[in-house]
């Protein structure tokens, strides 16, 4: 057909009639969605945005627009807060301590259940799956009595070796080692299951080629299953990554974020500033400073990692 052909007129009116309805009819399956999101994301996102220019507390409450606005007054204020620097130091060294244990030990179990448990493999998976499905709350009342230094398990096994253990999660020292522990413990089975996933996606025949080039179990796993693992590893470390930034039940059901605010997080003093305090314009300022915190992180290792996949 020729540049200045033209589709014949009992061919066109038709097609763009259809094409018109199709288009009217995904508006109409998307307007539930767009609805939704607009009231409960989009506009508490721009409110938010708003309010951390302001000095929003409980007076402004039943009149949101007598809020005075105060320009960057609050973003200012926050990092001359000594509390707030706290909160965000215990979060940056609860994820980079958490998020390479969570990954390593997720990989290395993924891996064992995977290939080398063949009997129970089913009770393991369970096993290592059930704390992510679990409330917060049931394990906390669990990880309480592991930790007890009067009658916890780790204290009448050290007392059994004639031992004493310290008050774990009353240390200031000790405190947040615990909780990431915990916090490993409780988000392992989201990790393995997508090592899992990703484990057995890779071809056999690339398994069976290396062995018959007489590669050993470890030059199969650092040859083999680690690079064809990398856009598994990403996502893994992205989304553990995200939710360790946002760290907040663990501090809050376990030690309040003590002793001494040793386990204060950004998330935690958030909260307490915003429901505890109701200071909301700083609280909203807070909550944009994480935001942009995690994005810039979360940019930094879809690079990184990409990079290394690519």
């Amino acid at each position: 057909m020729g540049a200045n052909a033209r589709p014949t007129p009992s061919g066109t009116r038709p097609q763009r009639r259809r094409a018109g309805v199709q288009n009217v009819a995904g508006w109409l399956f998307s307007t539930p969605f767009l609805a939704l999101f607009a009231v409960f994301m989009a506009l508490p996102i721009l409110a938010t945005l708003a309010m951390s220019f302001t000095d929003f507390g409980l007076r402004n409450v039943t009149d949101p627009l007598s809020a005075e606005f105060i320009g960057f007054e609050n973003y200012t204020k926050l990092f001359q807060d000594e509390k707030f620097l706290t909160s965000l130091f215990n979060t940056a060294y609860f994820v980079v301590v958490g998020v390479p244990l969570t990954i390593a030990a997720g990989l290395v179990i993924a891996v064992l259940l995977n290939n080398g448990i063949d009997r129970m493999r089913t009770f393991f998976r369970i096993g290592f799956y059930a704390p992510v499905v679990t409330s917060i709350v049931a394990i906390a009342v669990v990880w309480r009595f592991v930790l007890d230094p009067a009658d916890g398990l780790v204290a009448g096994v050290a007392s059994e070796l004639g031992m004493t253990v310290p008050d774990f999660l009353g240390s200031e020292t000790l405190a947040m080692p615990s909780l990431i522990v915990m916090a490993i413990w409780r988000n392992l089975g989201t990790v393995m299951v997508l090592f899992i996933a990703g484990l057995q996606a890779i071809p056999h025949e690339v398994r069976e080629a290396a062995r018959l080039d007489g590669a050993g179990a470890w030059n199969e796993f650092r040859l083999i299953t680690v690079p064809l693992l990398r856009p598994t590893l990403l996502y893994a470390t992205v989304i553990t990554t995200i939710g360790y930034l946002n760290v907040f039940e663990e501090p809050f059901v376990m030690t309040n974020g003590g002793p001494a605010d040793s386990t204060l997080t950004v998330s935690l003093n958030m909260y307490r500033e915003g429901f505890n305090f109701f200071h909301m314009g700083y609280a909203s300022a807070m909550a944009y400073v994480l935001f942009v915190a995690i994005m810039g992180i979360t940019v930094l290792q879809l690079r990184l990692l990409k990079d290394n996949t690519t």
